[in-house]
């Protein structure tokens, strides 16, 4: 008989994990996940299926894990996911599949990333998975960024037998699964093993090149790629500009995960890449990377940590189980607060910052109510660490070292919703080089599309743009 509720995620202490950096969920049991399995109803109109942007056929990949079939299962899952057991871990499924699950209804849908998870995870324990390498169609495509819509678009590409090349930026692929998310939500290892198998699939990755000075997209198309796709993400950061943001002590939210997470500062001394410690940490935001911000600098031993947050608890845009991991971890939340100046000491360094009161007046653009400062309610906490996690933009670069490639007055790179098709002939886009900042699930969806159209565009030997 099949249980009636989900099956509740083992999770590290909370006490004990705000001090490692090791994983919080620690994943299914075999018998976890027979369990969890057993309560899909194998909808024969699957509306799951409708919520993930990479359409994974899941009742197809539950259905085999019911029946102790995980070759299959993760086999299902590969047929239109190359990442899954990121996916697994990161993607916010509770607004996505596990919304449309019929057991939604009643607050108990079937855990889909929890059980690919389990999927993705068996896979990694049996070893050196071989992969059938699909035959060459002489066709080459490029695509600028190793991150999630990069690693998706040059998978689905390889498979269909493209000779793919990914030209990363930085010493290591991955993107933001790298150098974003922490080691305590994604492990490292488990980045590397979704790399390798987007490797083994025939794709050829080029580290320590960014397009648009060491080459140009020009280069690309001299050197043979019949089509570029752009999946360089959104790096650039976004300040407040208010007094005392150029104090020591005043980090991006961007650098303070590349730091932490790319430059290994957790390790140190093991690696000699430290990152300014604070014993009161306050961060400006309260996104997933606001959350993964705060988060660290718990665990880099801040004797306390807050979130500064302009709007109320149900405006949070984090998942609602990153808030409360946070929250059982330790994190204070200063909600309907902002601030308006950063204060320092004698020597440059951050020693307080200024806060002001709000409150929520109307809607704004977003839907959201627009909060409103209260007059007279300033107020000063002490702090020595202040990260800003007020979101990314695109980085001009590509934009402006290509011509005929359009961006949006934010800096986002203009490409068709549905096909990813940029304003220069054979150049496509995707991610957040083209939304901003968003979530991995999006970013490999558009990737998804534009391979899709790339093949078809290429197939097709039309000119026509």
């Amino acid at each position: 008989m099949a249980a009636k509720n989900r099956v509740d995620m083992p999770m590290q202490d909370p006490k004990e994990r705000a001090r490692n950096f090791s994983p919080v969920a620690l994943g299914y049991s075999e018998e976890d996940a027979l369990t969890e399995a057993s309560r899909c109803l194998q909808c024969k109109n699957p509306l799951c299926v409708s919520g993930c942007p990479v359409a994974v056929n899941i009742p197809t990949f539950i259905g085999h894990i019911k029946k102790r079939e995980y070759k299959e299962a993760i086999g299902a899952i590969k047929a239109t996911n190359n990442l899954p057991a990121v996916c697994g871990r990161v993607c916010p499924q509770e607004h996505q599949c596990e919304s449309k699950c019929v057991l939604a209804k009643a607050g108990r849908p079937i855990a889909i990333g929890r059980l690919e998870r389990f999927a993705a995870d068996w896979e990694g324990q049996q070893g050196d998975v071989a992969v059938t390498k699909p035959e060459s169609n002489g066709k080459k495509v490029a695509v600028i960024g190793a991150g999630p819509a990069g690693l998706t678009c040059a998978g689905d590409l390889a498979k269909h037998g493209y000779d793919v090349t990914i030209f990363e930026a930085l010493h290591t692929p991955g993107g933001v699964l790298i150098y974003g998310i922490p080691e305590f939500r994604l492990p490292k290892v488990v980045v590397n093993r979704e790399v390798a198998y987007v490797r083994k699939l025939g794709v050829k990755i080029e580290t320590d090149v960014v397009i648009g000075r060491t080459m140009t997209v020009e280069d690309l198309f001299d050197d043979g790629f019949q089509a570029v796709f752009i999946a360089s993400g959104a790096g650039l950061p976004m300040f407040m500009h208010i007094p005392g943001e150029n104090l020591n002590g005043v980090y991006s939210a961007n650098e303070w995960l590349t730091r932490i997470n790319l430059m290994k500062a957790y390790k140190f001394p093991e690696f000699d890449t430290p990152v300014k410690h604070g014993c009161k940490v306050a961060v400006v935001g309260a996104g997933n990377v606001a959350m993964d911000s705060v988060r660290c600098s718990l665990r880099l031993g801040a004797e306390k940590a807050m979130i500064i947050y302009r709007r109320g608890r149900e405006e949070m845009p984090a998942r609602a189980e990153e808030v409360e991991n946070a929250e059982e971890e330790g994190v204070e939340f200063h909600l309907l607060t902002n601030p308006v100046r950063i204060l320092g000491d004698d020597k440059g360094q951050v020693s307080g910052i200024e806060c002001i009161k709000m409150e929520l007046g109307e809607p704004d653009k977003s839907g959201r109510r627009r909060p409103v400062p209260i007059k007279g309610s300033e107020f000063v906490t002490d702090v020595d660490i202040v990260v800003m996690s007020l979101g990314t933009s695109p980085n001009p670069i590509l934009a402006k070292t290509t011509e005929g490639l359009e961006a949006e007055k934010w800096g986002g790179l203009k490409a068709d919703g549905n096909t990813g098709r940029t304003t220069h002939p054979r150049v496509w886009a995707g991610g957040d080089a083209v939304t901003g900042s968003a979530t991995v699930i999006l970013a490999m969806g558009a990737g998804r599309q534009a391979a899709q159209d790339i093949h078809e565009y290429l197939e097709s030997g039309t000119n026509e743009w």
